[in-house]
């Protein structure tokens, strides 16, 4: 039972991909001055995400529209999923990794990214 479930979110997600892909947002147009000082300051953010899941695909969504150059990083396994648990404190997506100086945010919860991208980036 749980490989079925395991196996309907995947294809719905994977369903869920495609159709973002055809209704892809448009990206914000900006000046160059401005947009090489955004692209600076996201070098400061990573995502952790995984591909097929419905609340990263909505960030992502706000990221593409907002024409954000953020790292996306695949936490489904491997050194990212650990990376999350250990200084995120849980595995949970999408979670945005803010570095501010010597600080290190870790903001969970899509509304709550997307928000904090809105208020600075818009």
């Amino acid at each position: 039972m749980k490989i079925i479930l395991k196996a309907l979110r995947e294809g719905l997600g994977r369903a869920i991909v495609f159709v973002d892909w055809i209704f892809s947002p448009k990206k914000r147009n900006r000046a160059d001055s401005d947009q090489s000082d955004i692209d600076e300051q996201t070098k400061l953010l990573k995502l952790y995400q995984f591909y097929a899941c419905p609340f990263c695909i909505k960030t992502r969504r706000t990221i593409k529209r907002l024409n954000l150059e953020i790292e996306k990083r695949n936490a489904q396994n491997g050194k990212y999923r650990d990376e999350l648990l250990i200084h995120g404190g849980e595995v949970k997506v999408p979670c945005l990794r803010i570095t501010d100086g010597d600080s290190i945010t870790w903001m969970y919860e899509s509304d709550d990214i997307i928000k904090y991208l809105n208020a600075k980036f818009s």
